[in-house]
């Protein structure tokens, strides 16, 4: 068996060494490195060849890349690095990286050709400036050889190891078998649509209710996939913390022991020293990090099941960042279990260790109605006046002018604005302009000051960059307002933001980056909602899985004689207080009891409590941390009586299971509808001009997805009995009752 590696791959495996160093070191874009790379190749001679494909083969290995660029008449080999700053501040290890890329470059070309020598050439290219540095060597072709040889020599042994891992791993899954006696009902048709999505290279929307095990009946079809249709990595995204343990729960059902399993969580909960700097001088955990890590990636591989805490457990045996090692063994993990933007967000590394290794990925996105308003945040930009006008004040002097002129031309908007709200067909170039000098001195002035951990100018300028990366993009699909306010001294202050209304453009390139995408939940429906928003090819399957549930489990009473409507919502307190008593005495037990905010729950548990106080109640605060949360759903114990109040849409309206006893039905007193203000009305505009469903794309499907994801809590086995009241008299609508599950059968009003 041959293993294939990019060069990039084996050199970053090989050559690196010394610290861990992320001070203050400003690189371009993605976008900024391709158009740096663009730029010198069109400045070089006729004849120069762009973008070499070139391989090469030494024992089991195939190493292959694509080199910057070819001069024939120079005979002349260059890699192309994009940089900011000052050039003398590049770390000596970083150098000697790039340097190991362009000399294995250089014998894959020789080989290739059959040269005797070549001249190799590092071109650092500082976007600032557009200004090219070149380091130059001229090499034999025999050195080359050596040095390429040495360098596989390192990593042949892991990659011997790695075959020897993949041909297990896939002998195993060959075998494997659902680990329970049978599947639940529906989850075989979901596995099988997984299965076949995946063979025929397609992506798969499915819709699947609440309690047939869609987590193991998506992961269980790819994991046979895997040897089948030569998968590298299955990729598990999940909105929230529940959905990556689950994903980790049915893993572990799987029992597919040579799998190397990796939990990805978000940095600041990985850090060990969150008051030390990521570099050698300042945490111990950076500190030769480099030379401790090749002990570490080879005991976690042997661990395999690398979840938060046993990765921590490795990382701290050898004294290395747990965080960053995790992010290594995303590159020789099986299954990657981690959050949407590990994959959708614009500098996601699932995404970009896929595209540089050519990965063949499989990627499950759960609960995969949470996606649209998630990458919509993903690729918007916000800049608030206020904390512009607070760093100001305290900024190094050098960027006094800079910060200046952002600040004039900001305000001139101000003045020009006379409404509180207004959107705009594009953003105002003399704002963008001064920006962008701003962008640029703060550079220069943390380049030049790498320790500098001002945390004010550091935010500022990561999302004056995001406003500026986002303005370059700005398309139909996205939306440029200003929101003005007063400020405490009466002057006008204004926040700015760039929308991204319809993330399509950004997320269909990583739908086709993998072999297939599965986005899966329990409300997925309309279909052309999500396809058109998340930029699914018009030809996506999609799937409505049979419910293993039936009417007769689940009473769906309507409250038509209700509005809650908010200029009806003092009027509505009274009815929904008798309803709640009324079906508590009829059957006493667990409720939840929805509503549309904070205010409006508490206005209906002050009532209810008012008039009813011999039943208990508990109510979801506002901020809740996780003991909180937990504290809140313990209260619904298996023989227990009482009613929680939440908010739609908030943390108990999805992704929690109480089933049983432990929950018998939900009061729904709201449509769950986005709050009608000049930004949805905007959204509405541009729905209806794009998609000709304005309210329906803004306002309708949003707010009835929260509303059956939440009567989805009282349903969860197919032993379940309960009851669901959908308070307001436009649940009686035909349009809305459509956007309900089918097998819901609703007592008419």
């Amino acid at each position: 068996m041959t293993y294939s590696v990019a060069v990039r791959t084996l050199c970053e495996f090989t050559a690196k060494g010394g610290d861990l160093d992320l001070r203050f070191t400003p690189a371009p874009t993605a976008q900024e490195g391709i158009a740096g790379h663009a730029l010198v190749a069109a400045r070089r001679g006729e004849g120069y060849q762009a973008e070499v494909a070139l391989s090469g083969e030494y024992g089991p290995l195939r190493v292959r890349g694509r080199a910057d660029g070819y001069d024939p008449a120079l005979n002349r080999l260059e890699e192309v690095k994009t940089y900011r700053g000052d050039l003398q501040r590049m770390p000596d290890n970083h150098r000697r990286l790039h340097w190991a890329q362009v000399k294995i470059y250089g014998w894959l070309l020789c080989q290739q050709k059959d040269l005797p020598e070549i001249e190799l050439t590092l071109v650092y290219f500082d976007i600032g400036s557009q200004k090219e540095t070149l380091l130059t060597e001229r090499h034999r072709a025999e050195d080359l050889r050596r040095f390429f040889e040495e360098h596989c020599l390192r990593f042949i042994s892991w990659a011997e190891q790695e075959l020897a891992h993949a041909g297990a791993r896939d002998t195993a899954l060959e075998a494997l078998g659902f680990p329970h006696a049978q599947f639940r009902q529906g989850q075989r048709q979901l596995a099988e649509a997984v299965y076949k999505a995946v063979s025929t290279g397609c992506c798969l929307m499915a819709q699947a209710p609440t309690g047939i095990g869609k987590t193991l009946g998506t992961l269980f079809p790819l994991l046979k996939a895997v040897p089948r249709q030569g998968l590298d990595k299955v990729f598990f995204l999940a909105a929230k913390t529940p959905g990556r343990q689950l994903a980790l729960d049915a893993l572990a059902q799987t029992r597919a022991e040579p799998l190397r399993v990796l939990e990805l969580v978000a940095r600041d909960k990985a850090c060990e020293h969150p008051e030390n700097a990521c570099h050698g001088e300042s945490c111990p955990l950076a500190r030769g990090f480099y030379e401790r890590l090749p002990d570490a990636r080879k005991e976690a591989a042997e661990r395999r099941w690398l979840d938060r805490e046993a990765i921590r457990d490795v990382a701290l045996v050898h004294q290395v960042c747990p965080y960053y090692l995790a992010q290594e063994m995303a590159r020789w993990s099986d299954v990657v279990v981690g959050d949407y933007n590990y994959y959708f967000d614009a500098s996601a590394l699932l995404h970009g260790l896929t595209s540089a290794n050519q990965w063949r990925v499989a990627v499950l996105v759960d609960e995969a109605h949470n996606l649209v308003e998630r990458a919509r945040r993903m690729y918007s930009a916000e800049l608030d006046q206020l904390s512009l006008k607070a760093l100001r004040k305290a900024a190094p002097t050098v960027l006094k002018k800079p910060l200046e002129r952002v600040s004039r031309a900001w305000s001139e908007l101000n003045k020009e604005q006379v409404e509180d709200y207004r959107a705009y067909d594009e953003p105002p170039p003399k704002l963008l302009n001064a920006l962008q000098g701003a962008v640029v001195a703060i550079t220069d002035y943390l380049t030049d000051n790498p320790t500098a951990m001002d945390a004010a100018l550091q935010d500022f300028y990561f999302e004056a960059m995001q406003f500026g990366r986002m303005t370059e993009q700005f398309d139909r699909h996205s939306l440029f307002d200003i929101s003005k306010r007063t400020g405490k001294t009466g002057s006008s202050l204004s926040r700015l933001c760039l929308r991204n209304l319809v993330p399509a453009p950004f997320l269909a390139p990583r739908f086709a980056a993998s072999r297939s995408t599965v986005l899966f939940s329990a409300t997925l429906s309309p279909s052309r909602y999500y396809s058109d928003l998340l930029g699914l090819a018009n030809n996506t399957p999609w799937l409505e899985v049979d419910s293993p549930f039936c009417a007769k489990q689940l009473q769906v009473r309507v409250a038509a004689n209700v509005s809650t409507r908010y200029q009806h919502r003092g009027a509505s307190l009274g009815p929904i207080a008798e309803l709640m008593a009324r079906q508590f005495a009829e059957r006493p037990g667990n409720y939840l009891a929805f509503f549309s905010s904070y205010d409006y729950l508490q206005q209906a548990a002050e009532r209810f409590a008012r008039e009813h106080p011999q039943v208990s109640i508990w109510l979801q605060g506002r901020q809740m941390d996780e003991a909180e949360r937990q504290a809140f759903i313990q209260r619904f114990e298996a023989g227990g009586r009482g009613i929680g109040f939440a908010v739609l849409g908030g943390a108990f309206g999805e992704g929690i299971d109480l089933p049983g006893e432990r929950l018998i039905g939900a009061f729904i007193a709201t449509l769950g509808l986005p709050q009608l203000n000049a930004v949805n009305e905007q959204l509405k505009v541009r729905m209806g001009a794009l998609f000709g469903a304005g309210y329906d794309y803004t306002y309708l499907y949003p707010g009835m997805q929260k509303v059956v994801q939440a009567a989805g809590r009282v349903i969860r086995t197919t032993e379940d009995r309960g009851v669901v009241h959908l308070i307001d008299d436009r649940f009686a609508r035909p349009e809305v009752q459509r956007l309900l599950p089918s097998w819901w059968a609703i007592d008419s009003p």
